[in-house]
């Protein structure tokens, strides 16, 4: 009979997170290396040429594949028969793990959970708690699955109580547009269907834990129901021409995923979760014969994508920028920054916003006046480094925030990731300001480009604090103009346009 020792689970749950945390799994590496291969939009091919060539950095140089290293969900099913030598619970005993897998100092990872969440929102400063869920389950091992879930992609999730007549697939492409680019596309759709709300919502999680397998499947073509919806919602939603990073291209998902439960008569509950280009799963198990054990990924199995800057690529010097600089800048160009730029996201913005609507001063030294932001929590610096993985957050969750900042702030432009809302771009186009874009899902690409960094406002905060970077040749694309005009909104219609409106069958 299995014996489970606490310090193997603990051990094993430290080296999962830490593993996942740099290698990407090699079905998501095939996948993106046939989207890029495919891809016929030079914006949405460059955006997945970062991501490969990010992957393939954090794979050898065992760093983080994104800035948001993830609330920690664990699935867990323990065999009936399995005896534990432990004196911690459960929880204690994953959380450990947790704990130690995020504060590890040769891969030390972003501490990104708050407690009292409607309230003070303090950083628990290790990443604990992890959401965990156990099923008891035939045998005598353990099985665990360890996610780490980016909060931009799990904020775009979706529920619906739908009558029973109604279609999934159509609910689910009416959606699929408001989840804008936040979520970091390329990436599969987890849907859940049937059982209660909340099953549906565990169903839809459970799902993106699956191996991609949609070439195998339409090769081979469906053999039930539940595979026909997959292929149809796929094919549906790529044909929608959102592509990598919301910019207009083929690919938007991978895969979708599908698990159904028995429901109520008079419902159908469907819930909708992505999994973004950081998409994070590993699965070990535990017989009591010592702590999991991971083996690396075969290096060979990444494509050679090396990114690099167009020839042609226009350089912008922060330190000298002024407003007719920006006005020139045209929709989807590529830029180089060089130079100083100031970071912030929500929890900064959110004080910021407050001290200037009230008439009070900014902190000693904190001036956005005719300077750029970042939006961005990066991870902190190991070794040599000025700082670590640094992609950016999602923008859109900063444009309440956005007319005070241009306004009485003084702002010029924006850096963040995803599209913005029609209020927000309105202020752009008002103040002849403009919103740039870096690629989600190339954090440690995109950190090679700072040169130095130092925290300048509300230390308090973290990751969130307001921090000074100077970058050199930092890759970003204009998503917003000074006129209003959005790529997010542009690209996906151009491309369309350019396959003349027909559906797209991605194989």
């Amino acid at each position: 009979m299995a014996v489970i020792r606490e310090d193997d689970l603990i051990q094993s749950v430290t080296d999962a997170l830490q593993y996942i945390s740099y290698y990407h799994a090699p079905d998501f590496i095939a996948a993106m290396g046939r989207a890029y291969e495919v891809e016929t939009s030079p914006a949405a091919r460059d955006a997945i040429a970062q991501i490969l060539t990010n992957s393939r950095m954090c794979a050898e140089g065992h760093r983080p594949i994104c800035q948001d290293t993830g609330i920690v969900v664990a699935f867990v099913k323990i065999g009936m028969n399995a005896r534990w030598d432990a004196k911690r619970t459960l929880d204690e005993m994953i959380n450990e793990g947790v704990r130690r897998a995020y504060g590890l100092p040769e891969n030390k990872l972003r501490a990104s959970i708050v407690a009292d969440p409607a309230g003070k929102r303090l950083n628990t400063k290790d990443n604990t708690p992890a959401v965990i869920h156990v099923e008891m389950v035939a045998g005598e091992g353990i099985d665990i699955t360890v996610a780490a879930k980016g909060g931009g992609s799990e904020n775009k999730s979706m529920f619906e109580m739908l009558n029973p007549s109604d279609s999934v697939a159509d609910w689910v492409l009416a959606q699929v547009p408001h989840m804008g680019a936040g979520w970091c596309p390329p990436g599969m759709l987890g849907i859940g269907i049937g059982g209660s709300a909340e099953k549906a919502l565990l169903l839809a999680k459970e799902s993106l834990m699956e191996p991609i397998d949609m070439p195998e499947l339409k090769a081979r073509g469906p053999r039930n129901n539940i595979e026909a919806l997959r292929i149809e919602i796929h094919d549906r939603v790529n044909a929608l021409c959102i592509g990598a990073q919301g910019l207009g291209g083929l690919t938007t998902v991978l895969d979708v995923k599908i698990r159904d439960y028995p429901t109520h008569a008079a419902s159908l509950p469907v819930a909708v979760i992505p999994n973004c280009a950081a998409t994070r799963h590993v699965h070990f198990h535990l017989d009591g014969t010592g702590p999991a054990r991971l083996d690396p990924p075969d290096l060979a199995s990444w494509p050679r994508v090396d990114w690099a800057p167009d020839a042609g690529t226009r350089r912008v010097d922060l330190d000298s920028l002024t407003r007719a600089e920006v006005a020139a800048w045209k929709p989807g160009e590529r830029l180089l920054l060089n130079g100083k730029f100031l970071t912030g996201r929500d929890a900064a913005h959110k004080r910021i916003c407050a001290l200037l609507d009230a008439g009070e001063p900014l902190p000693a030294g904190l001036s956005f006046k005719d300077r750029v932001i970042y939006y961005v929590g990066p991870v902190d610096p190991i070794g040599n480094e000025v700082v670590g993985p640094a992609g950016p957050t999602t923008a859109s969750r900063m444009d309440r925030f956005t007319e005070t900042m241009l306004e009485k702030a003084g702002l010029l432009a924006m850096v963040g990731k995803a599209d913005r809302g029609p209020e927000a771009i309105e202020v752009i186009r008002r103040h002849k300001s403009a919103y740039l874009i870096a690629v989600g899902g190339a954090a440690y690409l995109v950190s090679k480009a700072i040169r130095s960094s130092r925290i300048v406002a509300f230390p308090d905060l973290g990751m969130e604090a307001v921090y000074e970077f100077e970058v050199h040749d930092m890759p970003v694309t204009v998503a917003v103009d000074s006129h209003g005009e959005s790529v997010h909104e542009t690209g996906p219609k151009r491309m369309m346009a350019s396959l003349g409106g027909i559906p797209v069958r991605m194989e």
